[in-house]
């Protein structure tokens, strides 16, 4: 079998007619991308390959290694011409969908630890135009180091500080070379902060004054919101799936369909990157915040509010949860309902879509989504996700959302133990199914001592319990105690759970919620 390179591209290689093909055309290299990882090969290199091939960018991407050491993507990228293969796989409008795309955007990965010269010479190269990143969320961040040109900085804004200082002096500080970055890390602000530590780096090093200004003004540092599950190298499916393709690819790459980019930039940045008008999901909006908040209240708020109950009541996977059908009901109510009714920043048909997409998303049958992984820190999950729909709920209705009330009582029923084992506290499921609960040590131990002091069938006890959970400003941001009948409804609730199950009580709330 042939390996996958670029001469299959011309050699009259016979691909198989359900693979779509990037363009074949030579392009000059105009984005640098500091990350050869999985996510995005999926998700950005994928846009540009859909661009270049509708003929809208006509440009190339470089791979750069952001850290040192485990070059093995670096290797085999390089070997196969920067060529890989993406299947993308779900559920989209209710229909089970694979796509199956062989991209050709990538031109070649550096590792700059290695080969330090040639990945200096990529900020002289003047068709460069975007610069990429995905270095993790503790990437973009900042500490003192000193300028080097013998061995790449430490930090991902460090290195990008000395890269356009070589750029800036390559051009003798012309305006039109100035870098547009569109950094994909998770968190907040990410090019707003990027550009903050770049700025100071410049001071750190007592860059002058021209290349300070020429960061300010030349260059374009936009924030960005980035949504699709990348599940990476399919290692049980690789041998047969290379054998379909009737080439070995090293690297094969899998997603699932849905994708949103939000890049909040100046407008004409749309006209440049005209992602859109190839039908893929890029926004380019003065302000990402309102789809930040769509994500969290919407995709993360439906995991929160829905996987503890869930899983107390037998289901271990989101796919085995969402083929329940009071589970669908209940996430439609939770959704439907009370989410998007609270939800005022964006129209109701774009909550509605990335609402139904959800549903798409949670049922497919490629992504093996344990619930006990979504668990982990529920506590802070439900404080960021949840509660301010509920609170926004009651502010625009005057009473308490139904089912997100109740679910901030499934997720006490959950956090139910008395003894830490292993830095987890130990719950158990229909009796006797132990399960570990994982979040901060600090709510572990108050928990554990809360369930060692009040019995949760004793309905005095339980509203005890209650109220002192409530009570716990530093988990809530505030005392829950005073909020409407909040404590009441959840104590009535986790006391129903407790002394008629789970899934008794799931069904009386869908019942109320009619």
């Amino acid at each position: 079998m042939e390996n996958l390179n670029r001469n299959l591209l011309t050699n009259g290689f016979k691909f198989n007619d359900d693979l779509k093909i990037g363009t074949t055309e030579s392009m000059p290299e105009k984005v640098i991308q500091f990350g050869e990882g999985n996510f995005l090969r999926a998700f950005v290199d994928y846009m540009f390959d859909v661009l270049n091939a509708e003929g809208k960018f006509n440009g190339s991407i470089t791979l750069i290694q952001p850290i040192g050491g485990g070059d093995m993507i670096r290797k085999f990228l390089n070997e196969q011409d920067g060529l890989y293969t993406l299947i993308a796989r779900g559920r989209e409008n209710g229909e089970q969908v694979v796509s199956k795309r062989l991209i050709t955007s990538c031109t070649r990965c550096i590792n700059p630890y290695v080969d330090l010269d040639t990945y200096n010479k990529c900020a002289e190269n003047p068709e460069l135009r975007f610069v990429v990143s995905n270095t993790t969320e503790a990437g973009i961040a900042y500490k003192p180091e000193p300028m080097v040109n013998d061995k790449p900085q430490d930090t991902f804004p460090a290195k990008v500080t000395n890269f356009l200082y070589k750029r800036y002096t390559a051009f003798n500080g012309a305006k039109d070379k100035g870098l547009v970055f569109i950094p994909c890390e998770l968190i907040d602000d990410n090019g707003k902060t990027l550009k903050k530590y770049v700025l100071q780096y410049a001071a750190d090093w007592n860059l002058e004054a021209g290349f300070v200004d020429w960061v300010e003004n030349a260059c374009i540092f936009t924030s960005t919101l980035v949504d699709r599950i990348v599940t990476g190298y399919p290692r049980d499916e690789a041998a047969a799936l290379c054998e379909e393709f009737g080439y070995t690819d090293n690297v094969i790459d899998t997603s699932e369909i849905f994708h949103t980019w939000v890049i909040e930039g100046p407008a004409e940045l749309a006209e440049e990157l005209p992602f859109d008008k190839c039908g893929l999901h890029v926004i380019f909006t003065p302000d990402v915040k309102p789809y930040k908040k769509r994500k969290v209240r919407i995709l993360n708020g439906a995991h929160t509010c829905s996987v503890l109950g869930a899983y107390l009541a037998g289901k271990t996977f989101v796919g085995e949860m969402m083929a329940d059908k009071r589970y669908y009901s209940y996430l439609e109510k939770a959704l439907n309902d009370e989410v998007i009714p609270a939800l005022v920043d964006l129209e109701y048909d774009d909550l509605k879509s990335f609402a139904d997409a959800v549903f798409d998303r949670f049922q497919n049958p490629y992504i093996k989504h344990k619930i006990l992984d979504i668990s982990l820190n529920s506590t802070s999950k439900f404080r960021a996700r949840v509660l301010p729909t509920i609170k926004e709920f009651y502010e625009l209705k005057g009473k308490l959302p139904k089912v997100l009330t109740f679910s901030f009582a499934a997720y006490l029923a959950f956090y139910n133990g008395t003894e830490i084992r292993d830095g987890a506290l130990i719950g158990h499921r229909n009796g006797d199914e132990e399960y570990p609960i994982k979040d901060d040590a600090a709510v572990l131990q108050m928990y554990a001592d809360l369930h060692a002091k009040y019995d949760l069938k004793d309905k005095a006890a339980c509203a005890e319990f209650v109220k002192t959970v409530c009570s716990k400003t530093d988990l809530w941001g505030e005392d829950l105690n005073n909020f409407a009948d909040f404590a009441s409804v959840v104590t009535d609730h986790l006391y129903a759970i407790e002394t008629e199950g789970i899934i008794a009580e799931t069904d009386k709330v869908l019942a109320s919620a009619e």
